[in-house]
C-alpha cells in the first residue's frame, strides 16, 4: 500500500514494519532542499508522519487509520545522506492510537522528532489501493 501511494514515486521510500513499530529511509539528495541549501522541513514531516503512521496502522487489521495531529520538532539540519525514521506507539484505545517517532540522518543522530494522535476511520483496510498485494507478499513470506 505505501509504494503504491503517488508521493512516493518522488521520495522512493524504503519501509520496515512490525507490531506497533515502523522504519523509514529515503536517500537524500537537493531535489529535496530548500532555498538555504537544506532538507526542506516538508520531508521532515513526512518521515516522522509516515513511521509513526504505519506503526499505528500495523495494530489495525481491519480499517485505515488516519492522522488526527500530528506535532514536529526540527532540532538540526540536513543536506544530504540517508534518512531513517523510526516510529512506535506509546498508548492506543477503542479509537484511536498515539504514537511518536524521530528521524536520524546517516551518522545516526536524531535530526527531529514528531508526536501524533492517529484515528480509526470507517475505511475498509481491504478497499485500499495495494492492499491485496500486502496481503499476497505476507502470506508468500510465510510459507
Amino acid at each position: 500500500m505505501y509504494q503504491a501511494a503517488p508521493i512516493n514515486a518522488f521520495y522512493k521510500p524504503t519501509m520496515d514494519v512490525d507490531d506497533g513499530t515502523a522504519v523509514i529511509r529515503i536517500d537524500l539528495d537537493a531535489k529535496y532542499h530548500h532555498a538555504a541549501g537544506a532538507v526542506h522541513g516538508s520531508v521532515y514531516f513526512k518521515m516522522l508522519d509516515d513511521a509513526a503512521f504505519f506503526a499505528a496502522n500495523s495494530l489495525e487489521d481491519e480499517v485505515f487509520v488516519l492522522t488526527s495531529s500530528f506535532t514536529t520538532y526540527f532540532t538540526r539540519p540536513v543536506v544530504d545522506g540517508v534518512f531513517t525514521a523510526r516510529g512506535h506507539v506509546v498508548d492506543q484505545t477503542r479509537t484511536q492510537f498515539v504514537a511518536e517517532a524521530v528521524v536520524e540522518n546517516a551518522d545516526g543522530k536524531i535530526v527531529g522528532r514528531g508526536n501524533g494522535v492517529f484515528v480509526r476511520s470507517k475505511m475498509k483496510l481491504s478497499d485500499q489501493p495495494g492492499y491485496r498485494d500486502v496481503l499476497s507478499a505476507a502470506a508468500a513470506t510465510n510459507r
